[in-house]
């Protein structure tokens, strides 16, 4: 161990930032200048290396740090002998708590490091515990195998499964989470055998890169993926997969000082930019738009803000989709269509580019973009997504429910991004929906008996909450969800110099060693309404504690400070400022009284969410013991067994005023129930509600409305639809598809909409045997969503002969139809059963399909 004295000398007039001390390094000592120059004494050597000086030094001494202010002297002595590159210096710039600070940006909000927040006992808190005895337990050479193997270096690890496994083009993606994560909870919690673990495997992917050649290239695919994407050849998102890997060396560095993670992500980059290099931004915009690239444009520009080295803030730029971009900066909604999380992350690289570079644009497009997709994009849940897509036009949301709805990484990328556009403009909306997605979109996704993760959020009714397997699934969302449960803290608090806004009502304890001062946040909400901030500090502070009035807030707010009621008129969606001197003990206690509220459909007022305060409220539905297998899988895109869905009721109501459905529980906190209606349902909170099925959102019809009198007609036609039926398949469910000897070739299924779907692509084609009565009038009754577009046009075969071409436009747009089709008497005479081929068109779809039957013909009036 080397013996290092660092002495900082103040220039004339000036105070050191930090006291002269004494400091350890393992055999290396390392100096950064922001810019300027500075004088290093190294003794053994003929003179001195003399640089004066002239703005900020950060010296890094085996992970300790001290700063000199400006004009300041900064002398190392080094009692032995050591190699001090010189190289270093004006290279790279380090900050104690994180990336050195290099915006452009003055932030009118800065969060506090997650070293300063410790969460106290509470909901939040047992997740975060969740999730760090999952990272505990994951173990790190079956999450290293890849990566030796690809290296050439041995591996006797047993393989992981899912998208860890050998074969899956993603592979290594779990890991840059699990770095994450580890990072966020060793700042969370102060877990060293976390961070030791952590730093341990950062050492062996360092082996990994050696290995791989000088260039720095390190990932757990070959270099050949690369080509591929470049090429637009198929590959599975391998700059998603690297991007992954950077952000979680960055997090090694910033949250656990580990320098070797930085060196690490700067070889990475040196090699990047020699690949860029030869490609023109033509071609780079085509590579972008092949396959998702992840949040590379935001790690890298992290990666500048970490280095200081101008090309890395170049990088950055090279990985803006400018197929997103331009049209958000001209103020256009065009995310009808795009892939949900390939897009937000782009748009989290724009805000930080803001902040480094002080480009408006890049604000602009930031900000419009929050705007489209919370306002006009979301869920109750705070959620977006379906299929992982944006499938409709803006306030478009109603056909959307589903099996796949709202993907936990795009909560996951929105909540990043909501924080960057608070920092800019400390508003109380940015904190509104942050806790609205933290607590139903987030905190909702961990299962409470095992800690693992889900994929999607069904929002369609009757389904239930199906979570990773923790060692054969590795989804996006479960790497995701690594970081999601250990950061809770980041967000509770933001501070100026003037004070601290207190955005979330999380049990927790904030130092803030700056101002001398702790803040102990006591709440046991949601359980319970309000919360009370506990001041403990050594002598009076002068300080604005700024608490936030949530938009549901509506009831009005009470306040009391050391017991005394305090005048409070602060409205909802604002901020409650109490700007004072401070003393220890001083104790401020807010009343936050909920309520409920509907929230409808923006285009469909008769489908309904109901919460309390920011809470979703979610219909129990039972079957619990039904579904208890098929609650933990590998599978993401999992697809319900139509048997096992519950129907949710339909609610009448007497007054405009739906809330009045729902009256509390007694003695049941958070719990409502329905009364007098023909199925009541008990409710609670989504985040609450695991094991067993459920609905959201609900059909409720004002008794006696126009719309009620259309739902009423509309179930005559079903009832009188049953009646007709010979034969069904229900589509896309196995078991009635190989009952109906399901054939075909290029033929797939999947869902949309809240249903199942079947077609076949590029001239291919499926078919299904149905029962026929031998000399009845039938038809046969196909469902098509209203909206497809593309080459979709098919033949419609009954035992070979052609019954019908189909072509699907936009026929009936935003709605599911059916049409059917006479069979003539002729084709069916004398049989038990047909075969029904849909044929696709030469480049054409063949569907989809969402639904296939033969019906009685209706009988003429």
């Amino acid at each position: 161990m080397t013996s290092v004295r660092l002495t900082v000398a103040p220039r004339d007039g000036d105070d050191a930032l930090y006291r002269p001390g004494e400091f350890h390094a393992s055999g290396y000592c390392m100096a950064a200048v922001i810019a300027g120059k500075m004088r290093v004494n190294v003794p053994g050597r003929s003179g001195f290396v003399v640089l004066p000086l002239d703005t900020l030094v950060h010296a890094m001494l085996g992970g300790h740090w001290a700063r000199a202010g400006i004009g300041a002297r900064l002398m190392i002595d080094v009692v032995d002998v050591m190699v001090f590159s010189l190289a270093l210096v004006g290279a790279v710039a380090l900050a104690a708590e994180g990336p050195a600070r290099r915006e452009a940006v003055a932030l009118q909000a800065r969060p506090f490091d997650l070293k300063q927040v410790r969460l106290l006992d509470g909901p939040f808190r047992d997740a975060q515990e969740r999730c760090r005895k999952y990272l505990h337990e994951l173990d790190s050479d079956r999450l290293l195998h890849t990566w030796r193997l690809n290296a050439g270096l041995p591996s006797s690890a047993k393989p992981l499964g899912g998208w860890e496994a050998p074969n899956c083009e993603v592979r290594g993606h779990s890991l840059g989470h699990f770095l994450s994560g580890c990072a966020l909870m060793y700042a969370s919690t102060g877990d060293e055998a976390l961070k030791a673990k952590a730093d341990a495997i950062v050492a062996e992917l360092a082996k990994c890169q050696k290995a791989l050649g000088e260039r720095g290239y390190l990932s757990a695919f070959p270099e050949s993926f690369i080509d591929r994407v470049e090429d637009c050849k198929p590959v599975w998102a391998p700059y998603y997969t690297l991007h992954k890997l950077f952000a979680g060396l960055l997090d090694m560095h910033r949250h656990c000082g580990n320098q070797q993670a930085l060196e690490m992500a700067t070889k990475m980059a040196a090699w990047l930019k020699a690949r860029l290099d030869r490609i023109d931004d033509a071609r780079m915009e085509r590579i972008l738009n092949h396959t998702e690239q992840g949040g590379m444009n935001e790690t890298l520009a992290n990666l500048y803000a970490a280095t200081g080295n101008p090309a890395h803030l170049a990088l950055a730029r090279r990985f803006d989709e400018k197929h997103y971009t331009e049209p958000l900066a001209r103020g256009e909604d065009r995310l009808k269509g795009e892939h949900v999380n390939s897009f937000i992350p782009n748009m989290i690289g724009s805000a930080r580019q803001y902040e480094l570079t002080g480009n408006a644009r890049d604000r602009q497009i930031a900000e419009f973009f929050w705007s489209q997709v919370i306002g006009a994009r979301s869920y109750c849940t705070g959620g977006t997504s379906n299929n992982e897509h944006w499938q409709g036009d803006p306030h478009q949301l109603a056909h959307q429910l589903g099996d796949c709805t709202q993907e936990t990484c795009c909560t996951y990328n929105m909540l990043k991004l909501t924080r960057h556009l608070f920092a800019w403009e400390p508003q109380a909306k940015y904190a509104d929906y942050y806790e609205r997605a933290l607590i139903n979109s987030i905190l909702s996704t961990q299962d409470p008996a095992t800690g693992m993760m889900m994929y999607f959020v069904p929002l369609a009714p009757g389904r239930w909450k199906t979570f990773n397997l923790p060692n054969d699934a590795f989804w996006c969302c479960t790497g995701t969800g690594m970081e999601n449960h250990a950061k809770y803290g980041d967000s509770i608090y933001f501070h100026d110099e003037a004070g601290i806004w207190v955005n979330l009502f999380i049990a927790s304890e904030l130092n803030w060693p700056e101002k001398g001062i702790r803040l102990r946040q006591e709440t046991r909400f949601p359980e319970r309404e309000g919360t009370a901030l506990v001041v403990r500090t050594g002598k009076p502070v002068a300080l604005a504690l700024r608490v936030r009035v949530p938009g549901w807030a509506v009831k009005g707010i009470a306040v009391r400070l050391n017991g005394k009621p305090l005048a409070a008129d602060a409205k909802p969606s604002s901020y409650l400022v109490v700007d004072r001197t401070w003393s220890d003990g001083d104790r401020l206690e807010v009343s936050l009284p909920m309520s409920l509220h509907a929230a409808p459909m923006p285009d469909d007022k008769t489908l309904v969410a109901f919460m309390y305060g920011p809470l979703v409220l979610a219909g129990r539905l039972g079957g619990g013991e039904m579904i208890k297998d098929l609650t933990y899988t590998g599978q993401n895109w999992y697809r319900y067994p139509v048997d096992k869905i519950a129907p949710a009721p339909t609610f009448l109501s007497e007054t405009d005023d739906l809330t009045t459905l729902l009256k509390p529980v007694e003695g049941q906190p958070l719990t409502f129930s329905t009364t007098g209606q023909a199925q009541d349902v008990m409710l609670i909170p989504y985040h609450k509600l695991f094991g067993e099925r459920y609905a959201v959102y609900w059909r409720v019809y004002r008794k006696g409305s126009p719309e009620h009198q259309r739902a009423l007609a509309e179930e005559e036609a079903r009832t009188q639809r049953l009646a007709r039926i010979v034969d069904e398949v229900r589509i896309g469910d196995a078991e009635s598809e190989k009952a109906h000897h399901l054939q075909g070739e290029r033929t797939a299924s999947g869902t949309a909409f809240g249903r199942n779907w079947r077609h076949a692509t590029d001239g291919g084609w499926f078919s299904y045997d149905l029962k026929v009565l031998p000399d009845a009038p039938l038809v046969l009754a196909c469902t098509w969503w209203g909206d497809e577009a593309g080459a979709r046009k098919f033949d419609i075969l009954v035992d070979g002969a052609r019954l019908a071409t189909v072509t699907l436009s936009h026929n009936k747009p935003g709605r599911f139809f059916e049409e059917e089709y006479p069979l003539p008497v002729d084709l069916i005479r004398g049989k038990q059963a047909v075969t029904v081929r849909l044929q696709a068109h030469p480049g054409h779809f063949a569907g989809g399909i969402f639904g296939c039957a033969v019906l009685k013909a209706k009988q003429a009036e």
